[in-house]
């Protein structure tokens, strides 16, 4: 048992409520609950005494209290009771880990008695599985009637549990959210989360079972591995396996993955499947949802010459340092840039011009791809850094301010996934916050683990910009891509997809491909 840092220490008084405190529903799989502990004649405390179990996020919480000696500053010896908050203590088996965040709060009795809290939050694991306060409130502090604190020689602690769903223990991911995980290879990064958001456009899922894979060697095409990966995703209980979709992608080992960014991976994915799905039934789907055009313009200020060029974009890279907000990021992505001096424009027969140069966006599609430039060269010290500032998206915005024209259908999107990035350029963490059916109900896809969170963690909490909030397990959290539907398209784009849409072919040679792995694995299982 561990006193938190003095950070975690903060007192506060609160005035006393109604003693009765109502339950939050019996759901074990729950994010967060509030339980009380009353402990009977606390004058004759000799040992640590548990309270009874709370399950968050399917764990057992409980609140220890115990008697401690401790030292004074003037190195004295002082009575106090200790506090702490307990999780899945009875589990023997390591590598369990839990990141939990709350608040313990002493009771006062009196009306007009101020309660005593502190905040605590902690990653909890097989070898700390309690965290809080040895020196709760001095033993003469707790016993002051003054206070309220004991009432007929008993007192209450109230706790407040907020917890992620944990990993390395039973945690049923298709029972609690209705969808499964993709185990981690190790360094694939961000890759599991982007598949996530690819599985989640429904209607590309739809048209990626339909390209035609009979005769692909199925450990060199991409079209097939990612067939199967969705197949699994859509229909497996436990966490699907990605090592053949990394393997068909060319990239031949995981050390290829860290050579790329998500932004690459992504275009060369879609690129692939887009050559695939040429000359069949879903030809055209790939342009149809992430295709948007712009155009790249130089307009001379003193004589009558314009160059335009129209270009088509799959992704837009959004610059974060210095700017506040995704409109922000916009506003300057269209700003234009003058020509003069020794970096005049060449107009030909007009000879070099002052001129003015930028981009104009004409078309949007309906699934946007925003990249967050989080990553960029540093010239100081030669290196790449991330940029962790803090900058604010939405759930729901609107670019019509930033296209040519302003179009027939508002230009109005709804956000579906956050990508984020956790730790620095040399590494961290990926995860991704889903909206799957664009009714604002998200979930945290975190590699093999999926929970149930809340509007708030899956958008201002990845701003970014907040070192060592208590509300994320780890530092340097925050957005780094962003994926918005239009609104107008959310039902064609998130339609459902059933295993009536998956071609009778296509499920019988994922099936034999399962009973040749099943078998593979008897076989091996046999010969230990």
């Amino acid at each position: 048992m561990i006193e938190t840092s003095s950070a975690d220490t903060a007192t506060v008084a609160t005035k006393a409520a109604a003693p009765d405190v109502t339950q939050e529903d019996d759901d074990i799989a729950r994010p967060e609950a509030t339980f009380r502990f009353t402990v009977q004649n606390i004058s004759q405390l000799k040992e640590q005494v548990l309270s009874p179990a709370c399950y968050v996020r399917c764990l057992p919480w409980k609140i220890l209290i115990l008697l401690r000696n401790t030292t004074t500053p003037d190195r004295q010896q002082q009575k106090a009771l200790g506090v702490f908050l307990q999780c899945n203590g009875e589990c023997d088996s390591p590598g369990w880990s839990c990141y939990g965040l709350g608040e313990l709060k002493l009771m006062s009795h009196k009306p007009d008695g101020s309660h005593l809290c502190r905040k605590l939050h902690h990653m909890y694991h097989c070898k700390e599985d309690d965290w809080g306060f040895a020196h709760f409130i001095s033993w003469d502090d707790l016993m002051d009637l003054e206070n309220g604190f004991v009432k007929d020689d008993a007192i209450t602690i109230e706790a407040h549990v907020i917890a992620e769903a944990p990993h390395g223990v039973s945690w049923d991911s298709k029972k609690h959210t209705g969808f499964v995980g993709l185990k981690n290879q190790g360094a694939t990064c961000y890759m599991n989360s982007l598949l996530q958001t690819l599985f989640f456009t429904n209607v590309l899922r739809k048209a990626v079972y339909k390209i035609p894979t009979v005769g692909d060697d199925s450990s060199r095409s991409v079209a097939f591995a990612l067939q199967r990966v969705f197949y699994d995703l859509q229909f497996a209980d436990k966490p699907v396996a990605t090592k053949k979709l990394t393997k068909s992608f060319g990239w031949e080992t995981l050390d290829s993955f860290m050579q790329h960014d998500v932004q690459e991976f992504l275009r060369v994915l879609l690129d692939k499947l887009e050559n695939k799905m040429k000359g069949t039934v879903v030809e055209g789907t790939v342009p149809k949802l992430f295709e948007g055009k712009m155009t790249s313009f130089i307009k001379c200020k003193n004589v009558n010459c314009t160059s335009t060029r129209v270009e088509t974009f799959y992704d837009i890279q959004l610059s974060v340092k210095g700017k506040n907000n995704i409109y922000e990021s916009f506003k300057d992505y269209i700003s234009t840039e003058l020509l003069e001096g020794e970096n005049k424009y060449d107009a030909g027969e007009h000879g070099l011009q002052e001129a003015e140069k930028g981009v104009r966006f004409d078309v949007f599609p309906p699934v946007l791809h925003l990249h967050l430039m989080r990553f960029q060269y540093d010239p100081q010290s030669d290196a790449s850094i991330k940029f962790n500032d803090k900058f604010e998206f939405y759930e729901e915005i609107n670019l019509d301010q930033y296209l040519q024209e302003i179009p027939s259908i508002p230009a109005h999107y709804t956000l579906h996934a956050v990508l984020v990035h956790s730790g620095d350029n040399h590494g961290g963490h990926y995860v991704v916050f889903i909206n799957p059916r664009g009714d604002g109900k998200w979930c945290k896809f975190d590699d093999d683990v999926v929970s149930r969170c809340s509007k708030q963690e899956a958008i201002e909490y990845n701003f970014g910009g907040k070192e060592d909030a208590p509300y994320l397990a780890r530092r340097a959290t925050s957005a780094y891509m962003l994926i918005y539907i239009q609104t107008s398209q959310l039902k064609y784009v998130l339609q459902e997809c059933t295993e009536a849409d998956i071609p009778t072919d296509l499920c019988e040679r994922i099936s034999e491909e399962m009973r040749y792995e099943m078998a593979l694995a008897g076989s091996k299982y046999k010969g230990r």
